[in-house]
C-alpha cells in the first residue's frame, strides 16, 4: 500500500501519530465513523509497529491468530498457524490497510519530533521530520514497545563483532557457525534462542531472572478448519468468544486471587522436569518468584535448545565486555562473536513523552517525573488538551490480547469526538481532563493493583517503574475496560475555548467522589470471584 500527499503539512482534524495495530485501527474506525479529515505519520516506511520492527529469527505472537486481530477486521481462514510468525501479522495489518483505504491518509518517513499544543488556537502544532502539520485533535498511538533498550555495559564499545538489539535485528550480521551470546530471557529470548541454537556454532545466554515458561500450544491450521472460518463465519467468532472467555476467567486470579496461579505453577514445574534432566542447570532456570509476576512465556522449544551441548545458560546478567570476552556479574567468563540484547523496550518512559508539551508549558515526561506515569482511563492526561493515547497508562495485560483494549479505547476516541461536536464547531473547543478525575482514577487503580501477583509476586519487573508503581498493567478484566471507556463522562472534562486562558474551575466529579467500597462492588459486576482455567 501506498501513502499519498508528499507535499506540505496542514490543518486536519485527527492527527494520529504510528500505525501499527493501534493507529491502524484509530484510522480504520475513523474512515468507518465518516470521519475523513484526518493524517496517520508514521516515522518507519510502512505500517506494523513491533510488528514490523521486530525479524529476528522465531518471531512469533503468545496470543492466539483469532484473538490477536481487530473484531471488525476478521481474518480467521487465513491464519496458517494457531499462533502466528511476524511475517503473518505483518501482512494481515497491510490487507486491513489496503481494505479500508486507508492508503491517501497515511505518511510515511514522518518521524514526530514535537507536538505543542496552541491554547489560544485550540489545536495542536505537529513538527515531523518532513513538515508541519496542525490538528483539532492528535491520538498518540506510538505504542509501549517501540523503543528498545540496551543496558550500559562497561567496556560494550571494545567488542569486536557485531551487537544489536532483538528488535533492530541486523540481517547483514553472520550468525551461521558463530558463538552468540544473547543478553535477557524475556519473551523474545524464548522465541530466539531456540532459533539461533539450530545454526550457531554456540550460544551464550546470559540470564539475569529465570522465566516461568509454559508449552505452547501451536499447531498447523488444517485447509479444512481455515475453509470452514470462511464459509461460516460464526463458528471463527466462537471460537474467538471461547480463547476471549478463557483469558477473562484467568485474569480474575492474576488480579485478586494470586494463590490460585498454583495450578499454572505445577504445569510449568513439569514442563521444565521433563525437558530438563540435569538438576544443576534445571534450579537455574526455576524461578524463586510466583508464577504471573512477570509475563508467562509459551515456549516448547526453549528448553530443549538449553540443554543441548552447545547451549551455555549463565545465571548471572551482563557485567562487562572486553574484546570477545564478555564478564558476567557472577565472575563467569566466555567468549562470543556477535552479542544479541533481548532486553526489552522504555515501556514505563516512552520517548514520545518528550517530544509532547502540554498547555502549561511542560513535557509529558516532566509531568510524569514525580508521580510517574498517569492518565484519566488510561487515554487522556490533565494539561493536555484533546491530546488521546492508544496503550496508555495502566493499559497494558498480563495474558490476553491487547487488541481488545485497543478497540474498546477506539470507541472512547469516536465519543470524545462526538462530544466535541456536540459542544461547537471544529476548533472553537477543547477538553481537558480535570485533574481531581485524574487522581481520582489512579487512586482506584493504585488500590487495585496493590493485591495483583504483578505487586506482590515477589519479583521486579518492566511493569513497574523506577518507583516501584505499576504504570503499565490493567488490574482488571478486558470486559470491565470496555464498560470503563464505553462513554466519555462529561464530568471528567473541563470545556476550553479560545477566550479562555484556563479550563472552568474543577468541581467535585463522579469520579472524585466514588468510594474505594463503590469501585470494589463495580468490579464485582462481573460475578464475584471465578473459577481459574487451564491454559488454552
Amino acid at each position: 500500500m501506498r501513502s499519498t500527499g508528499r507535499g506540505p503539512g496542514r490543518h486536519v482534524r485527527v492527527a494520529v501519530v504510528g500505525a501499527g495495530f493501534s493507529g491502524l485501527g484509530a484510522a480504520v474506525r475513523l474512515g468507518r465513523a465518516g470521519v475523513r479529515d484526518f493524517v496517520v505519520l508514521e516515522r518507519a516506511p510502512g505500517v506494523g509497529g513491533t510488528w514490523r520492527d521486530n525479524t529476528y529469527p522465531g518471531c512469533a505472537c503468545d496470543v492466539p491468530s483469532l484473538l490477536y486481530s481487530y473484531s471488525f477486521a476478521p481474518h480467521a481462514g487465513r491464519w496458517p498457524r494457531t499462533f502466528s510468525g511476524q511475517r503473518d501479522i505483518r501482512a494481515y495489518l497491510e490487507a486491513v490497510a489496503d481494505a479500508e483505504g486507508i492508503g491517501p491518509h497515511l505518511r510515511f518517513g514522518r518521524e514526530v519530533l514535537e507536538m505543542r499544543w496552541d491554547s489560544a488556537r485550540l489545536h495542536w502544532e505537529i513538527t515531523t521530520s518532513r513538515e508541519r502539520w496542525t490538528a483539532d485533535v492528535a491520538v498518540c498511538a506510538a505504542g509501549p514497545l517501540s523503543e528498545p533498550v540496551i543496558p550500559p555495559i562497561a567496556g560494550l564499545d571494545s567488542f569486536l563483532g557485531p551487537v544489536f538489539h532483538s528488535a533492530r535485528w541486523d540481517h547483514t550480521a553472520e550468525l551461521r557457525g558463530k558463538r552468540v551470546a544473547v543478553i535477557g530471557t524475556g519473551a523474545s529470548a524464548v522465541q530466539l534462542v531456540p532459533a539461533l541454537a539450530a545454526t550457531a556454532a554456540g550460544v551464550r545466554l546470559f540470564q539475569r531472572t529465570p522465566p516461568w515458561v509454559l508449552p505452547r500450544p501451536d499447531r498447523r491450521v488444517p485447509a479444512a478448519e481455515r475453509l470452514l472460518y470462511e464459509r461460516l463465519p460464526a463458528t471463527a467468532a466462537a471460537r474467538r468468544a471461547l480463547l476471549w472467555g478463557v483469558r477473562e476467567l484467568v485474569t480474575r486470579a492474576f488480579t485478586r486471587l494470586p494463590n490460585a496461579l498454583a495450578g499454572y505453577e505445577a504445569l510449568a514445574r513439569a514442563h521444565l522436569r521433563w525437558a530438563v534432566r540435569d538438576p544443576g542447570l534445571r534450579s537455574r532456570l526455576t524461578p524463586d518468584y510466583r508464577i504471573g509476576c512477570k509475563r508467562i512465556l509459551l515456549s516448547s522449544a526453549y528448553y530443549p535448545a538449553l540443554v543441548q551441548p552447545h547451549v551455555e545458560t549463565i545465571a548471572a546478567s551482563l557485567a562487562e565486555v572486553r574484546g570477545r570476552r564478555l564478564i558476567a556479574g557472577d565472575g563467569t567468563r566466555t567468549e562470543a562473536d556477535v552479542i544479541v540484547f533481548a532486553t526489552g523496550f522504555r515501556a514505563t518512559e516512552p520517548p514520545i513523552a518528550h517530544r509532547v508539551t502540554g498547555s502549561d508549558g511542560l513535557t509529558l515526561a516532566e509531568t510524569w517525573r514525580d508521580g510517574g506515569m498517569r492518565a484519566l482511563r488510561g487515554t487522556s492526561v490533565a494539561g493536555f488538551p484533546n491530546l488521546l493515547m492508544l496503550l496508555g497508562p495502566n493499559t497494558g495485560l498480563g495474558n490476553t490480547s491487547l487488541v481488545l483494549m485497543i478497540e474498546s479505547q477506539l470507541d472512547y476516541l469516536l465519543d470524545y469526538l462526538r462530544l466535541l461536536e456536540e459542544y461547537g464547531a471544529a476548533g472553537s473547543v477543547a477538553l481537558t481532563p480535570r485533574p481531581a478525575a485524574v487522581r481520582s482514577w489512579n487512586a482506584r487503580l493504585d488500590a487495585r493493583l496493590g493485591r495483583t501477583v504483578w505487586n506482590t509476586g515477589g519479583c521486579a519487573s518492566w511493569y513497574r517503574d523506577a518507583e516501584g508503581r505499576n504504570t503499565t498493567l490493567w488490574p482488571g478484566s478486558t470486559r470491565e475496560f470496555r464498560r470503563a471507556v464505553r462513554r466519555v463522562d462529561p464530568g471528567e472534562y473541563a470545556r476550553l475555548t479560545p477566550a479562555e486562558a484556563e479550563p472552568e474551575p474543577e468541581t467535585e466529579t463522579e469520579a472524585e467522589t466514588e468510594t474505594e467500597a463503590e469501585a470494589e462492588t463495580e468490579a464485582e459486576a462481573d460475578g464475584g470471584p471465578e473459577p481459574v482455567a487451564p491454559p488454552v
